[in-house]
């Protein structure tokens, strides 16, 4: 395994310039419709920063999520980065399925604000952000590597 310290500093180049070869994306990602042709990734964005014009408030299941997790990522990465032989892609990989788990864990967690009485008639629960698991199930990532 590769070790890394600051009496290499070619090493640490190396693995910098790996790292910048590589872009991830996590979240909803473009083509994902509802059956009417409705973007998930419009949905998504409505949910979180709400529609005033609808009285649809913010629900901020995406900003949160990374204000809570965020500041683990850089550690998590720099820990599978070493226990994988700075495998970039594959880093990113695990990286990118842990964030969309925190997406999807955060959408089910959401509880606030609720929903008015006429949506939850509407929808026959009072569960924010779910209704037919479309945007939820579309949570995803992508590992790109950069020319």
């Amino acid at each position: 395994m590769a070790q890394l310290t600051r009496k290499s500093p070619e090493a640490l180049d190396a693995l910098g310039e790996k790292l910048r070869a590589y872009k991830l994306k996590v979240g909803f990602l473009q083509g994902a419709t509802y059956p009417d042709g409705t973007s998930v990734p419009s949905v998504a964005a409505w949910n979180e920063f709400g529609v005033p014009a609808h009285n649809q408030p913010p629900r901020p299941f995406f900003r949160n999520m990374i204000a809570e997790q965020s500041a683990k990522w850089p550690k998590m990465a720099a820990v599978i980065l070493k226990g994988n032989d700075n495998d970039v892609a594959a880093t990113l990989d695990i990286l990118g399925q842990e964030i969309q788990g925190r997406i999807k864990e955060s959408i089910t967690k959401l509880t606030e604000p609720a929903l008015s009485p006429v949506t939850i008639a509407r929808k026959g629960h009072e569960k924010p952000l779910v209704d037919t698991a479309l945007m939820l199930n579309s949570v995803g990532y992508v590992v790109e590597k950069l020319e």
